[in-house]
């Protein structure tokens, strides 16, 4: 039986006070859209509903099938704007600002329809606070309807179950019954919750499948969206550490959520690790270090302090030390970076030093060039290399040195003024002017 997820990304998202769509924002390093469309994958054909003037939330679900709904009249408008792609199975109807609904949930939610003789299912929580959530009415397990808060009694308004907006049925059913919802509410809009009185007016029984809450927190603020990254950094940073990761202080350490950390990995406290990171078993990370889009090998040591930008690889049992910034750089095994020092767009061959304060002068105001340095070097603190330029094998660079040529292997290289002593020009004692 095929099955369809329709997730609906065309609303306005006012409350975020962004000019960025809401379901853009992003959780983890990555969209909350993203983060829904993928736990999908493994279950359904994916069919994201936007508004004609969010071109960036299309482009953001491509190659997805894309919907766009001309008007916005409500979530129920939205579902029916995807009608043409119901298929004949299953069709799961969800918000894109519910991205940690797990697929477990969504395989309960479909496995409602088997429960009780149920034609509908429907997703529900119960939040510590059930503020202005819809709420879901009915009993033993079963939904009479949902009543969405403005709409709702004040005895209805106590009811602790409250709507999460996933909806399973059979496509025949679910296009039916949003043919049959209108707009007679508060709001004159047409609203998919509806979906569950129509279906109990034919008699059918609606399931309800209730959810943790952490699972359940749809984003429409700022704070929800702060919200929402907390829980999934503590998903995502236990799942490490039941993996073998030692973290001394998990709560400090951010990551992205695509992170590939393997055993035996040491991560200080005040990490934060970006999109495209992956960490080889053996590996420190030291305090207050940021990384992202690199590659960290075996046995290798980074920060305290150190930034690592994308492009960077980490060769085995390498140093990168305090106050380190690497950008576009692949620093050989066993080779050394360890203090306040900027390597862009290089290449530092295997058991290398790195003198403190060197730079790889990159940037020439056009374009960004290379810098080549061999295997066994030494390059002596405050070293400034100008790219293009090319360091061969076993060189020493002296101290303070400005390097433009290429140096040939086996070489010393000194590109500094000699220095000059004069004696007896030294400060010499200054009679004190009276103070005014």
């Amino acid at each position: 039986m095929d099955k369809v997820a329709v997730i609906l990304a065309a609303g306005l998202g006012t409350r975020m006070k962004s000019n960025l769509p809401k379901v853009l924002h992003p959780l983890a390093g990555r969209p909350m859209l993203t983060h829904l469309i993928d736990t999908c994958a493994s279950m359904f054909t994916r069919v994201v509903v936007v508004s004609s003037g969010d071109p960036a939330v299309a482009a953001a679900a491509a190659p997805h099938q894309i919907v766009v709904q001309a008007e916005r009249t409500g979530t129920a408008s939205a579902a029916k704007a995807a009608l043409p792609y119901f298929g004949t199975g299953l069709v799961t109807i969800i918000y894109g600002d519910n991205p940690l609904i797990s697929s477990r949930t969504f395989g309960h939610l479909a496995a409602a329809l088997g429960d009780q003789r149920c034609r509908l299912g429907i997703l529900a929580t119960r939040p510590p606070d059930p503020g202005m959530f819809g709420r879901v009415v009915g009993e033993h397990g079963l939904a009479e309807r949902i009543v969405e808060f403005v709409d709702a009694t004040p005895e209805e308004r106590k009811i602790t179950l409250c709507n999460v907006g996933g909806f399973t049925g059979a496509a025949t059913d679910m296009a039916r019954w949003l043919s049959l919802i209108d707009n007679r509410n508060s709001k004159s809009e047409f609203y998919l919750t509806d979906i569950v009185s129509i279906a109990r007016d034919e008699g059918a029984n609606v399931g309800i499948v209730e959810a943790e809450w952490t699972e359940c927190l749809g984003i429409n603020s700022r704070s929800e969206l702060a919200r929402a990254e907390r829980v999934l950094q503590s998903r995502l940073r236990e799942a490490l550490l039941d993996s073998g990761v030692t973290m001394t202080a998990p709560d400090t350490v951010f990551l992205a959520w695509d992170t590939k950390i393997e055993t035996d990995v040491v991560i200080e406290p005040n990490v934060v690790i970006g999109p495209g990171v992956t960490i080889a078993a053996g590996t420190r990370i030291r305090a207050f270090s940021y990384l992202e889009g690199c590659v960290v090998s075996r046995g290798a040591v980074i920060g305290p302090y150190a930034r690592i930008r994308p492009g960077s690889h980490i060769g085995e049992d390498a140093h990168v030390g305090n106050f380190v910034e690497l950008k576009a750089t692949a620093l050989g095994n066993g080779a050394k970076a360890n203090h306040l020092t900027y390597l862009g767009d290089s290449e530092i061959g295997a058991h290398t030093n790195i003198g403190a304060g060197t730079i790889t002068c990159n940037y020439d105001g056009v374009a960004k060039h290379r810098t080549t340095i061999g295997s066994n070097v030494f390059i002596g603190s405050d070293v400034a290399l100008v790219a293009p330029v090319s360091v061969g094998d076993r060189v020493i660079v002296a101290a303070g040195s400005v390097i433009t040529e290429n140096i040939d292997a086996d070489s010393m290289a000194i590109a500094r003024s000699r220095q000059v002593v004069k004696q007896g020009r030294g400060m010499k004692p200054r009679p004190l002017k009276d103070s005014v």
